[in-house]
């Protein structure tokens, strides 16, 4: 196959810095590529997340508009139905699926899809895939072009007033309903096409815990990878555009944005602009080469990153300013840590890319705003496997094994303490973060202990900290 299809062979040119995979190592990839035991409780515990996580997000969301970001409740055993009722009034009045949100939600979708389709971008080669014979899969990256061009539009549709961005604060709940119905809808969709075409793999022979799963690997629409698409263009923006319209919401009412509300936009900016301007490094990530595209990665995309991570900006549109106001002092140091933090996340997720692309031959680098200083290791030093690949042990990867995770999570920690002790449902990010972090880094080392057997060990004992170097 050629580049057309979206398909290259990998050509070794005898290069001693390209990987091979051994024979040895194929045969391990044939076996994690099979369906051996259940994760996440198995079947049962699939449905529970596909069906409590969306009652838990619209109980946060009614917690924090309707009662003052405390975590309300039945007072009583005879005030459990009448409780579930008032639940229930507020997710048909406030929350309802309605048109105009359908026309705001999927005209972004729509939209973000267009600008992935047609916007020249960085041409990106991804790893060896095993299940399509180590052939690799070229990636269009114009995630960054696409975001300016998603910016200016949003800027042009406030200034002429036809389409106000305090709108999407104010219609959270319509938004968040049809985000969750799109999650929905494309996991079961992607599931049903998977099966008619073919494409399915890794399957377990149980319908809701694969469509949960995924049963494709690398769906695509032309020149678009949905997979990648969906991780950075709808979440990240969606997140990035409600800190914004609270900002706007904010100065409208208020006249001015709180210190706060500028954190969030500046945060939020952070991530978004991150994950563009290094989309070429994700093609290198476990969630393109063997992550499947199911409920768990689409759902979240589509409605859990962008409606349960930034519940401090719906509580400060709707709350004060004197409830969340803090010192100087205490801006300065949730401004540091914040940037701290972003900077270690961005060069150690640029420091692990760089070293993939070193061993496919690739030596010349993207520059896009901003390159950080040490966001590539010079004469990187590794474990070499008997399976082919590498494991970086030097540059923050020296010092743990999961620095990023890290980073990431302290990231997650300050969206919660701009708030402060308002409300303590903005800390649901973090919290809910590091148990994925945990139960993925769980995932990560127990596939890496089968695909690397001794070198595994070997590596662990060269970088002995999971997170925390001295510590954990």
């Amino acid at each position: 196959m050629g580049d057309s299809d979206g398909l290259r062979q990998r050509k070794t040119n005898g290069k001693l810095n390209i990987i091979t995979i051994s024979e040895e190592g194929k045969k391990l990839d044939q076996k994690l590529d099979q369906h051996e035991s259940y994760e996440f409780g198995g079947p049962f515990g699939v449905l529970a997340i596909m069906t409590g996580f969306p009652l838990l997000m619209y109980y946060l969301w009614i917690c924090l508009w309707f009662y003052d970001g405390q975590l309300v409740h039945p007072t009583s055993v005879e005030d459990i139905q009448p409780f579930l009722g008032r639940m229930w009034a507020h997710v048909r009045e406030d929350a309802s699926p309605n048109l105009y949100a359908w026309k705001v939600y999927s005209g972004n979708i729509f939209f973000q899809l267009f600008l992935a389709w047609v916007l020249p971008g960085f041409m990106q080669e991804g790893l060896p895939v095993p299940s399509l014979g180590y052939k690799t899969l070229m990636y269009n990256c114009n995630a960054l072009v696409s975001l300016y061009a998603t910016m200016g539009t949003a800027a042009v549709l406030h200034y002429y007033e036809i389409f106000r961005l305090t709108e999407i604060i104010d219609n959270y709940g319509h938004l968040m309903s049809v985000a969750m119905i799109w999650g929905f809808g494309v996991s079961f969709g992607m599931y049903f096409i998977a099966i008619a075409t073919g494409t399915q793999m890794r399957m377990s022979g149980n319908f809701i815990y694969d469509v949960f799963m995924g049963a494709s690997l690398n769906p695509r629409i032309g020149p678009v990878d949905l997979k990648m698409w969906a991780e950075v263009r709808i979440p990240w923006v969606i997140v990035f555009f409600l800190a914004v319209s609270g900002a706007c919401k904010q100065y409208e009412t208020l006249g001015y944005v709180t210190p706060n509300m500028a954190f969030m936009c500046l945060a939020t900016w952070f991530y978004i602009n991150a994950c563009a301007k290094g989309e070429e490094c994700i093609p290198q990530t476990w969630d393109m080469y063997h992550e499947k595209w199911g409920f768990m990665v689409i759902f979240w995309n589509f409605a859990g990153v962008p409606f349960s991570y930034v519940y401090s900006v719906v509580y400060m549109a709707s709350h004060d300013p004197s409830k969340y106001k803090f010192s100087t002092p205490t801006y300065v140091i949730l401004y540091t840590t914040l940037c701290t933090a972003y900077y270690i996340w961005d060069t150690a997720m640029a420091q692990k890319s760089h070293f993939k692309m070193q061993t496919q031959g690739v030596y010349t680098f993207r520059k896009t705003f901003p390159q950080l200083p040490g966001n590539t290791v010079k004469n990187p030093t590794y474990v070499q496997t008997a399976h082919g690949n590498r494991l970086l042990t030097s540059g923050w990867w020296g010092w743990s094994r999961k620095p990023n995770y890290v980073a990431d999570w302290i990231m997650s920690l300050t969206w919660g303490l701009v708030i402060g002790a308002a409300t303590p449902i903005p800390y649901f990010y973090s919290v809910f973060f590091i148990t994925v972090l945990v139960h993925r880094c769980g995932r990560d080392f127990e596939r890496c202990a089968v695909k690397y057997g001794k070198d595994w060990e070997r590596y662990c004992k060269v970088v002995p900290y999971k997170f925390i170097p001295y510590i954990y």
